[in-house]
């Protein structure tokens, strides 16, 4: 693992983006079955492709990986944001649920973002 730490677990912004996938995952239980492989689908994919890039950019021997990783992560962050500001549209997901998912997406920009700068420094 390329960072300080040695299990990406230890990693904050990682635990974070973990909750936020398993919330993403929770919040679309409730969608209708029609959208099984549309929006339901890529909102799940969006947000568990944060921490999974997070993860393997970690697993990486480069700070230049790392990075690159985090911010395929970060665009990652960006598409979930904007699936879930269809989704609030639509009203399959109501604005509190939304709004919450998008609170903690931004929390976890702020995150990644950070880091980027902390190890591009």
């Amino acid at each position: 693992m390329h960072s300080d730490v040695s299990r990406v677990e230890d990693l904050t912004v990682w635990r974070a983006a973990k909750a936020l996938a398993v919330s993403s995952y929770r919040a679309t239980d409730r969608f209708p079955k029609a959208e099984e492989y549309g929006l339901k689908s890529q909102i799940r994919r969006a947000a568990v492709s944060v921490p999974t890039n997070i993860a393997e950019g970690s697993g990486r021997y480069s700070k230049k990986d790392f990075v690159r990783f985090l911010r395929i992560a970060r665009g990652s962050l960006s598409e979930l944001e904007s699936l879930l500001m269809v989704a609030i549209e639509l009203e399959m997901l109501d604005r509190a649920s939304g709004g919450e998912l998008s609170a903690q997406a931004r929390q976890v920009g702020r995150m990644l973002s950070g880091l980027i700068r902390s190890i591009s420094g």
